[in-house]
């Protein structure tokens, strides 16, 4: 036979394996990066953001709100730079680790520039705006970093947040007035910053990993849980501390603080078995499954503000308690998805039932969070309320791969593939460009007021290539710390 007659197939394979050839170095590949060493490139980034976030707050309310944005703004930009300029896995660790400082100095005081910027009649539907607009963060961030993993490669997630943070900054200076509370004079309180951002630390990384259930996870989790009480008693004792505990005197305060416990944690196990459930149950891909939870984005987009606005004419009451019931019953309906679920006829009514839900509670929600301090404190409430939220999420999930999974080969289903999920670093990579969505959105990342509902599951095949290959992960369960 000519051999002209496999020439076209032989063209499009050498084309394939040129593909193949030029496509960029994905993060494992690039810096000989091991299973645990991707874990911890998530890992170190939470650590950090969620021990420092009440520190954040709290340095926002006392030297400047929009000073520490402004900080916390450059410090992640150059910690950014720091990533996508990496030679090594632990410079990289080492640099999100920096990141995620950047990112508790600005987290909280976007919240409370919006507190204390805007007039009293304003600030609930600014916070639904805020919210909306960070959906769209939520919603395009995963597409871009994807974009970016496939096109240009790994490092230009991280570097596209220079130009970023060079527009971000002027806009700030310029146009954003200061604040704070003008009564703190004092020294400050920097043995109650050390001992409670080791207590939300320590805290963090047991619910991270409480699912190996090992000695070392529960020392981990007692010592947080010692050094809370300590911090608690340091401040309560403190003539100026870091956190006063008369901020929970405000009965609603300490209320919607709960409340907002209950939702994340809602809210966290929601997008994480929804995830589970439609790829592996339902049969979608990964985009598809991202794609089937956006339109609980285009609710938060569109409806956010008009919520907020009429929460601040009619209390928080009302919202915080319809809220909660809708939502409820979009959970409820998601009990229909099964193996052979139609979208039309069983996800998106569950989606969208769930969406109109979220938009009735969450802008009252963190608009009431910030109402119901005195503005000095806006900053320390919001990271309070982070804090809760990310503590909520974590818990959620943590929590439901035990309750929820099948036993196969000594580890549950459920774990086994959140295992899979946490570890590539199309994780890394995915996750960062959400975050980058939101800074392009509204300059912060995502918190009380922010579903992250847009974000497409990284799917569960693509790790073997990503150099952190699911196939990596030990039958037994090992190796995810």
């Amino acid at each position: 036979m000519d051999p002209a007659h496999h020439r076209p197939r032989l063209q499009h394979g050498d084309a394939g394996l040129d593909r193949r050839q030029r496509r960029p170095p994905r993060i494992g590949e690039d810096l000989d990066a091991n299973l645990s060493a991707l874990q911890w490139t998530v890992n170190a980034y939470t650590l950090a953001l969620a021990g420092l976030i009440l520190l954040g707050g709290s340095l926002g309310d006392r030297y400047g709100r929009r000073k520490i944005f402004v900080i916390g703004v450059v410090w992640f930009a150059a910690a950014s730079l720091l990533c996508g300029l990496a030679p090594n896995a632990g410079f990289l660790i080492a640099a999100r680790t920096f990141q995620g400082i950047g990112g508790a100095l600005l987290t909280p005081g976007s919240l409370a520039l919006i507190q204390a910027s805007f007039h009293p009649d304003d600030r609930a539907r600014a916070v639904g705006l805020w919210s909306g607009f960070g959906g769209i963060g939520a919603a395009i961030g995963p597409f871009l970093g994807g974009w970016l993993v496939d096109g240009p490669g790994w490092r230009w997630v991280f570097l596209l947040n220079v130009p970023l943070a060079l527009l971000c900054v002027p806009i700030a200076l310029r146009h954003v007035p200061e604040s704070g509370d003008g009564s703190k004079h004092g020294r400050f309180d920097v043995l109650g910053a050390a001992l409670g951002a080791l207590s939300l630390a320590l805290v963090t990384y047991a619910l991270i990993e409480a699912r190996d259930g090992s000695l070392v996870i529960a020392v981990t989790a007692v010592a947080g849980v010692a050094a809370g009480i300590a911090f608690l008693y340091v401040e309560k004792r403190r003539p100026d501390p870091m956190m006063p505990l008369d901020i929970f005197a405000s009965r609603q305060f300490t209320a919607v603080n709960l409340v907002t416990v209950c939702v994340y944690a809602a809210l966290g196990g929601f997008f994480f078995l929804a995830a589970l459930q439609l790829q592996v149950v339902s049969g979608y891909s990964a985009l598809q499954a991202g794609t089937a939870l956006l339109p609980t984005t285009v609710l938060m987009l569109l409806f956010s503000a008009r919520s907020g606005a009429l929460a601040g004419k009619i209390g928080p009451r009302i919202p915080l308690t319809v809220g909660p019931l809708v939502s409820a019953a979009g959970l409820l309906l998601m009990l229909r998805v099964g193996p052979d679920a139609s979208y039309v006829a069983d996800v998106l009514p569950a989606v969208f039932v769930f969406g109109v839900g979220l938009v009735t509670l969450v802008a009252p929600l963190t608009a009431t969070v910030l109402a119901s301090v005195n503005v000095a404190r806006a900053g320390l409430a919001s990271g309070i309320n982070n804090a809760a939220a990310r503590a909520a999420g974590l818990i959620a999930v943590a929590a439901l791969p035990l309750l929820a999974g099948h036993e196969r080969g000594g580890l549950p289903v459920a774990g086994r593939l959140r295992q899979r999920v946490r570890t590539g670093d199309a994780v890394v990579c995915r996750d960062h460009g959400r975050r980058l969505g939101n800074r392009f959105c509204h300059g912060t990342h995502p918190a009380p007021g922010l579903p992250q509902t847009g974000m497409p599951p990284p799917r569960l095949d693509h790790f073997a290539a990503a150099g952190g290959g699911a196939e990596q992960v030990p039958a037994g369960g090992e190796g995810e710390g």
